[in-house]
């Protein structure tokens, strides 16, 4: 990333105007023209620095739920329950770590009850327990992140 990406993620960290044209409003603001923004926006999301650009949702406000859930997947079956996992709809994204419970993701579904279909689904399909971890209270904490320019 060079200056100009960081100083875009940075802006667009503080929202996204609600306007006919807000890729506009904010290249205006940042002396770009809109054009480019979409298209250095673009250039982020696919190689990577940024994982997705898009809305975020009160899911729980629509009806739906998210939850986030672990597996503890032995390492010579990984990729293959990775490729189980991430195919069904309701895994929104999923990560490795170094730990015991090596599989993260995260459910989201339409209802309440659609978290626990989407844990039977994934347990009937890899063999695997799924540690099942609800959200029970909501924090909103103001987190920016800064992207300094290598």
């Amino acid at each position: 990333m060079d200056e100009l990406d960081c100083t875009i993620v940075n802006r667009l960290q503080e929202g996204f105007p609600v306007v006919a044209r807000p890729f506009a409003a904010v290249a205006s603001e940042l002396g770009l023209d809109e054009d480019d923004l979409i298209a250095r926006v673009g250039r982020l999301v696919d190689k990577g620095a940024l994982s997705r650009f898009g809305p975020m949702y009160q899911v729980e406000r629509m009806g739906g739920a998210f939850s986030l859930a672990a597996l503890r997947v032995p390492r010579a079956a990984f990729d293959r329950v990775t490729r189980i996992v991430n195919a069904l709809p309701e895994v929104a994204h999923s990560y490795e770590r170094a730990h015991d419970y090596n599989m993260w993701f995260v459910l989201a579904t339409e209802t309440p009850a659609g978290i626990a279909a989407a844990v039977a689904k994934i347990e009937q399909a890899t063999g695997l327990p799924v540690l099942n971890l609800p959200k029970l209270r909501e924090f909103f904490v103001d987190l920016k992140l800064t992207a300094d320019a290598p």
